[in-house]
């Protein structure tokens, strides 16, 4: 069974969505059969590669958000997060385009630690205010993912895995997929937002007797059984 989720590093939610599902995951009979492969997605596409400012500024001058209304969302969010085991910093956040971070994670699936590298990108802008645009800190990741240091630099060099990017783009398009996290399961069932962990084990669970329906054997033939009448005496 394969999940694919779109999301964006520089997305609060996606990191709190990450979380519930893992947890759904980690309880769910027939996770060794799951392939989860994260997909890419940009809220901002046209934001630099740094901006000069903080979160608070970008949401107020790029998103035509008040400041009150800011710093409640930044209230409730966290407050969301710290349920999770999250501890967001929203003051030391550092807005920068996400476009090469998710190239580097498109590198890490090459190399079996896709989900690592998502979720250090995560920690590392949202709880320890890392640049996530700055080329010294990805190759550092990449070091600490054990990426090949040839490939890293590649990143900063050429346009490498910039297409397998768009792609996903396109594809979330096509999928009519406007908001992230979104969560698709074998291509049938979509769960848009940070969903309850119980709202993802329903999805999974739905998915799993979908794709393997029980076969009754020779249904002509019934054994004897017990019914809401009672039970086959002959």
């Amino acid at each position: 069974m394969k999940v694919e989720i779109w999301s964006d590093v520089a997305c609060p939610w996606c990191f709190i969505g990450k979380r519930r599902f893992e947890a759904a995951l980690a309880e769910f009979p027939h996770r060794a059969a799951v392939d989860v492969q994260w997909r890419s997605y940009q809220l901002d596409p046209a934001l630099p590669e740094h901006y000069d400012g903080t979160e608070q500024d970008y949401l107020s001058t790029r998103k035509g958000m008040a400041p009150d209304q800011v710093q409640q969302m930044f209230s409730h969010v966290t407050e969301v997060a710290k349920g999770e085991g999250l501890a967001y910093d929203f003051d030391s956040v550092v807005v920068a385009n996400s476009f090469t971070a998710h190239r580097l994670i498109h590198l890490a699936a090459t190399q079996g630690v896709q989900d690592a590298a998502k979720e250090r990108l995560l920690s590392d802008h949202f709880e320890h205010g890392r640049d996530i645009g700055d080329q010294d800190y990805l190759a550092a990741l990449g070091h600490d993912l054990g990426l090949p240091q040839a490939e890293v630099a590649e990143l900063f060099t050429s346009d490498k895995y910039a297409a397998d990017v768009r792609f996903d783009f396109e594809e979330a398009r096509a999928l009519g997929i406007s908001g992230v996290p979104f969560f698709v399961i074998d291509r049938k069932f979509g769960l848009s937002g940070a969903q309850p962990a119980a709202t993802f084990t329903e999805a999974l669970t739905r998915a799993w007797e979908d794709a393997n329906p029980l076969v009754l054997v020779d249904a002509a033939n019934a054994g004897e059984a017990c019914g809401p009448d009672g039970c086959a005496t002959s």
